[in-house]
């Protein structure tokens, strides 16, 4: 009896509505590739600034393999924690503006071993209805009530926070929202939270190396240290490398050290991969001025696109969204760009709601200012053909 027959039934389903996913093979990374023989502008890349290919990210991850070996061996409560751990750790704070900060695996396994240890099944948490999955997978692990407010609607947010509620209460958001590259009205959600006395969590994955001073996020920028609980980050998108991360207190981090199953119950970063990011720290902090550059080449790009009728959402940042709606036509308009020398993954439901598939175009510093203006004449000119515009 074959007791898999259910899954080609679910993929046949998927592939009627063009919403099957697969992976891909390429043969390099960032936001410059050779493919298909020739060089080919990645736009679905979330090295932002270039450093994981920067000379002293690599030679730092090159001499902590040499001194430490290629794993951890161990988890963080065993003996997993390293020299090179507590400095990160420490560098981590010191450039979100808070006392402490811990490290995870992935920024996954960050927000799945905070919520269940900040909430649980007599708590609350109202999260933005466009937070990332990872969010709300953590909250379902946690047992908690769920409520959601809508996108960016902080007196949707009051009302529901004005509801009588026993236990805890966690308000969610992301800071730099991953799909559709617009940012979340922080200082009227944190003051939404503190006058109904609800925890704050922000995920700043998007926003970490980009916003604030020397890239320390919005929440840095807006001064909000003291009204954000959990300033959650990652390592893998403008630091150039892995892992994740929360900057708090020093009593919400011993919480989370006793708490966190997702750092408990798994091995440490690597430490190359934790050098690696000391020195992306470093570098970040040496040149303050490159997440704004990247903010500019981005909005010259993001305004291109929206003179010429293109649905950019309410982006304001490094991610630029092009809605088309059908599934098959953002597979379409992807494929097009491919063949005239642009790499544009189409993103679909469940990753974004059903009728807003869409191109998700990360723009990074090794996309030049004439490389974004040729990108944005192609894409244009692809969108005219396929009906998009």
């Amino acid at each position: 009896m074959n007791r898999e027959f259910w899954i080609e039934e679910f993929l046949a389903g998927l592939r009627a509505e063009h919403a099957e996913r697969r992976t891909s093979v390429y043969p390099g990374s960032g936001g410059k590739l050779r493919l298909d023989g020739r060089e080919v502008l990645n736009f679905s890349c979330n090295d932002y600034l270039g450093l994981s290919k920067h000379s002293r990210v690599v030679s730092a991850a090159k001499r902590a393999l040499d001194e430490f070996g290629a794993g951890a061996t161990a988890s963080r409560l065993v003996t997993g924690t390293l020299p090179l751990h507590e400095e990160l750790e420490q560098r981590v704070a010191h450039f979100k503006g808070y006392p402490a900060a811990l490290l995870f695996g992935s920024g996954f396994l960050t927000n799945s071993g905070i919520i269940p240890s900040v909430v649980g099944r007599d708590d609350t948490v109202l999260a933005d209805k466009l937070v990332h999955a990872s969010l709300i997978d953590a909250v379902t692990l946690s047992r908690a009530t769920l409520l959601r407010f809508r996108h960016n609607d902080v007196r949707h947010l009051e009302e529901l926070l004005a509801k009588k509620s026993a236990g805890r209460r966690l308000v969610v958001t992301e800071s730099v929202f991953s799909m559709d590259g617009d940012l979340a009205p922080l200082p009227e959600i944190a003051a939404a939270a503190a006058r109904h006395g609800a925890m704050l969590m922000v995920d700043e994955a998007h926003a970490t190396g980009v916003f604030g001073p020397c890239g320390g996020g919005l929440v840095r920028q807006h001064g909000l240290e003291s009204s954000v609980n959990l300033s959650m980050g990652t390592l893998s998108k403008a630091a150039g490398s892995y892992g994740g991360f929360v900057a708090c207190s020093v009593p919400m981090r011993e919480l989370l050290v006793n708490r966190a199953r997702a750092l408990i119950y798994t091995t440490a970063l690597p430490p190359s991969v934790v050098a690696s990011s000391i020195a992306a720290l470093e570098i970040l902090q040496a040149s303050p001025e490159m997440g704004s550059e990247l903010l500019k080449r981005a909005d010259g790009f993001r305004s291109r696109l929206k003179d010429a009728g293109l649905d950019t959402l309410q982006s304001a940042s490094q991610i630029v969204p092009i809605v088309v709606g059908e599934n098959s036509k953002a597979l379409a308009l992807a494929e097009r760009l491919r063949a005239a020398g642009i790499l544009a993954v189409a993103i679909r439901p469940p990753t974004v709601p059903q009728g807003s598939a869409r191109l998700r175009l990360s723009i990074t510093l090794e996309h030049s200012k004439s490389d974004l203006a040729r990108a944005a004449g192609l894409i244009i000119a692809a969108a005219k053909e396929e009906g998009v515009l």
